[in-house]
């Protein structure tokens, strides 16, 4: 698809998916048995949307794995908490241990998935997640590099642009890297897209939005088929 700057004067005002409904579609990229971490921010809703019929163990750098989803008010316990500190709930099975272990599983290759939140990411799969320049403060890279690089698929999920309109998918990044050619998909609030030798493609719209639309919100070319199904969040 041609194209390869975004014209903020021509930025579709339609819907866009919210952030729950950005965490439930990435979701639906999770198979059964998988051992996943979950970044902080949009990846961290994940627990709530699983598919049915499939179990996948949510790891945390903290030092759990099998996490559930989010502790409703109620059922929270302080001992059992996220990498953010917010209280989960437990799978059958799950166990605990030295965040240094945690760490280890990271990068030894043993997570099948990863699931970062994104300030850029390139047509090349670079990402960069961890620090705005200009912004206040030293920024936090954590533990993002270690996982970026372990994870052996690595899902990105973020607003497709900045609150002004910038583009967040880009031909090169111009914040300070998380990791190299690492992004294996997108997922925005107007579009999936998977990270090819041969490119970005498009793979899927939001509800209402064409490939034109999401490619004049998009930095780098797409390469997208005659028709692009929508989105679902079934």
């Amino acid at each position: 698809m041609p194209g390869d700057g975004i014209q903020k004067n021509v930025m579709p005002d339609k819907p866009r998916l919210s952030r729950e409904q950005i965490a439930q579609r990435a979701a639906q990229e999770l198979t059964d048995g998988a051992y996943v971490n979950l970044g902080w921010g949009i990846p961290n809703l994940m627990g709530e949307y699983l598919p049915k019929g499939i179990t996948v163990y949510f790891h945390s750098e903290n030092g759990i794995l099998g996490m559930g989803r989010r502790a409703r008010p109620g059922e929270e316990d302080f001992d059992q908490v996220d990498a953010m500190k917010v209280p989960v709930t437990l799978i059958p099975g799950a166990s605990f241990f030295h965040q240094a272990d945690a760490h280890l599983m990271t990068r030894g290759g043993h997570l099948d998935v990863a699931v970062l939140g994104g300030f850029q990411v390139s047509e090349k799969g670079d990402l960069a997640n961890w620090k705005i320049p200009g912004a206040k403060g030293s920024g936090g890279i954590g533990g993002a590099m270690d996982i970026a690089a372990g994870a052996k698929t690595l899902i990105v999920c973020m607003e497709h642009t900045t609150k002004d309109g910038a583009p967040k998918i880009v031909k090169q990044c111009t914040y300070p890297l998380t990791g190299l050619a690492c992004v294996d998909t997108i997922v925005t609030d107007v579009a999936v897209i998977d990270v090819n030798p041969e490119g970005l493609v498009l793979r899927e719209v939001a509800p209402g939005w064409t490939a034109e639309e999401v490619q004049n919100v998009t930095g780098a070319p797409l390469i997208a088929k005659e028709r692009i199904p929508d989105m679902t969040l079934g």
